[in-house]
């Protein structure tokens, strides 16, 4: 079945759902209010599962019916089994975990494969608003100015595929997203790339 194209979905959530093939076991970690989850078992039908910090979070998730528990990424991940999931999700969160490396890492024990999106920090825009105006930039994938934002482990598309090469991950896919225009193919590694993409999508493994 395909992903719905409806008006207001992010464009991360879109090409995730795509990605997931129908029925496989999920995790969602961070998975906020359950939007993306809540997709993916109705489109996918997958075994899904999510793990949420906030309590209103889970309270939002258990009210659509959704398994999801209560934990931090930077801690609760080293409980999960090896391999339990065919597919770990770490959507808009990997930025703001207080150890990112641990984190990615995790994802690829526990699971066959990680999805991951995160903003570019890399965008002309941000660029643009530290060169021209000497200040932390404001785009449509951060949103927040600094000293409301919770990320704080900004990069750019070099940056993670740097990290994912020293953690022995493979980039399996990886996806370019900017607000309002569907997810196009994209290498990270191009210098014109990270200059054009607001935040991307990666498809990581195991080497």
């Amino acid at each position: 079945m395909s992903p719905p194209t409806l008006t207001g979905v992010r464009e991360d959530f879109l090409e995730i759902v795509r990605l997931v093939r129908p029925g496989a076991r999920v995790l969602d970690v961070g998975c906020g209010e359950g939007d993306l989850l809540d997709m993916l078992v109705r489109e996918k039908q997958v075994d899904g599962r999510g793990i949420e910090i906030s309590p209103e979070g889970v309270s939002a998730c258990l009210a659509r019916g959704l398994a999801v528990v209560q934990g931090d990424a930077d801690r609760d991940l080293d409980d999960f089994l090896p391999g339990a999931f065919d597919y770990v999700i770490l959507s808009q969160t990997l930025q703001a975990v207080l150890k990112p490396r641990h984190v990615l890492g995790e994802l690829l024990r526990i699971g066959t494969q990680a999805i991951v999106t995160l903003p570019n920090f890399g965008h002309w825009r941000a660029r643009l608003d530290l060169l021209i105006h000497g200040r932390m930039p404001v785009t449509g994938a951060l949103p927040e100015p600094w000293w409301s934002t919770p990320n704080i482990h900004l990069c750019t598309l070099r940056d993670f595929t740097e990290l994912c090469d020293d953690l022995s991950l493979r980039i399996d896919a990886c996806a370019a997203l900017t607000a309002g225009r569907p997810a196009r193919p994209a290498n990270p590694m191009s210098r014109l790339e990270t200059l054009r993409a607001e935040a991307s999508l990666f498809l990581l493994s195991r080497r």
